[in-house]
C-alpha cells in the first residue's frame, strides 16, 4: 500500500506542478512488489496546469484522469522506486490575463511523469517476509521527478493542458516514527527548462519554484492511515522575451488524505486540499480517489 502515495504524489504533480500534499513518500515498501494506480482529480477555482501564469477572477474546472505504475528495487542496500504517470484532463472555463478575458475549452494527454525515489537510511532492502518485522525510526530519503513537455499545447492560446518544457524536482524527504504517528518534512526545488514557443512565439523563462511539505500521520491497527498536511511555495518568477513579469508566487495549501484498504492487494486512497494563502495561481479547491492493485515481491 505504500507505494500508493508514490503514485498518488505524482497524481497531484500532474495537475499543477509544485503544489503536492502527499504523505508517506518517503516510507519503506519491500523490494521487487509492482502497483498499478487509476486515479482522478476535480479541481475548482483559480488552477492551471501552469499556475505561473497570472490569472485574476479566474472560474476553472479540471477533470483528470491518471495511469500509473511502480515499482519497487534494491539501491545501494536501501529500497528504492521508479515510477511512471500518465494522465489525461480536462480544461474548462474563463478568467482575466492581465485585465483581458480569456476562456478555453479544451481535452487531451498531460506531460508524463518520471520519478525515482531513494532511501538513503533507515530503510534497509527487505523482501516481503524480512518486512513483517521491520519498525520505521527515522528514514532519509531523496527523489527525482521529471515531467517531459509531450502533453496537449498550443502556442496560440493562453491556458493549455501541456506546459511545453522540461521540468525537474529534486527533493530531500525526513520521517520520524513514534509508535502510530509519524511527522514528515520534504523541501524541494522545482527546476524549469525554457519554453521557446509561449503564447504567440515568445521565449519564456522560468526561475525556481522552492516548495517545503510537511504532514502528520496516524495509522490505525487496520492498516488504514490518514493524515493531515501542508506545503508551502515560493519562487518561479518568469521572464517573457527579456521582460520580467511580476508573478512571484508565495503561496500555502492544506489538505487531507485517507488511505484504505480493501484486500491484500487493493486499496483506496481519498484526498482533499485547498489554498489557504495565495499570491498567485493557487486559489484553487481539489478533490481526488485512487484505486490501487498491487501483485509480486512475494505476495
Amino acid at each position: 500500500m505504500r507505494a500508493l502515495v508514490i503514485l498518488a504524489l505524482m497524481v497531484a504533480a500532474a495537475v499543477a506542478t509544485g503544489q503536492e500534499l502527499e504523505p508517506r513518500a518517503y516510507t519503506n515498501t519491500p523490494i521487487g512488489v509492482n502497483f498499478l494506480l487509476g486515479g482522478y482529480v476535480y479541481t475548482e477555482g483559480n488552477v492551471a496546469f501552469d499556475p505561473a501564469v497570472p490569472l485574476t477572477d479566474a472560474k476553472l474546472r479540471t477533470n483528470n484522469f491518471v495511469l500509473g505504475f511502480a515499482h519497487t528495487l534494491e539501491a545501494w542496500g536501501q529500497s528504492a522506486k521508479l515510477s511512471i504517470v500518465l494522465p489525461y484532463s480536462g480544461l474548462a472555463g474563463h478568467a482575466l490575463y492581465l485585465g483581458d478575458p480569456v476562456q478555453r475549452e479544451v481535452t487531451g494527454l498531460g506531460d508524463p511523469l518520471f520519478r525515482f525515489s531513494a532511501n538513503l537510511y533507515g530503510a534497509p532492502a527487505l523482501t516481503m517476509k524480512e518486512f513483517a518485522s521491520y519498525r520505521q525510526d527515522v528514514i532519509i530519503g531523496a527523489s527525482l521527478v521529471v515531467s517531459a513537455p509531450l502533453g496537449q499545447y498550443d502556442s496560440s492560446k493562453l491556458l493549455n493542458i501541456g506546459a511545453n518544457r522540461w521540468a525537474f524536482k529534486p527533493e530531500l524527504g525526513i520521517s520520524k516514527a513514534w509508535g502510530a504517528w509519524t511527522l514528515e518534512l520534504a523541501p524541494g526545488v522545482t527546476i524549469f527548462a525554457d519554453n521557446h514557443d509561449f503564447f504567440g512565439g515568445k521565449k519564456r523563462e522560468q526561475n525556481p519554484l522552492y516548495s517545503m511539505q510537511g504532514h502528520l500521520i496516524y495509522a490505525f491497527r487496520s492498516g488504514a492511515w490518514g493524515a493531515l498536511n501542508a506545503t508551502w511555495y515560493s519562487g518561479g518568477r518568469t521572464t517573457v522575451n527579456g521582460v520580467l513579469n511580476n508573478d512571484l508566487q508565495t503561496n500555502t495549501r492544506l489538505g487531507a488524505t485517507v488511505v484504505l484498504p480493501v484486500d491484500r492487494h487493493n486499496s483506496i486512497r481519498l484526498h482533499a486540499s485547498t489554498g489557504a494563502t495565495s499570491r498567485t495561481g493557487s486559489d484553487f479547491n481539489a478533490y481526488g480517489v485512487a484505486l490501487q492493485y498491487r501483485w509480486g515481491g512475494g505476495l
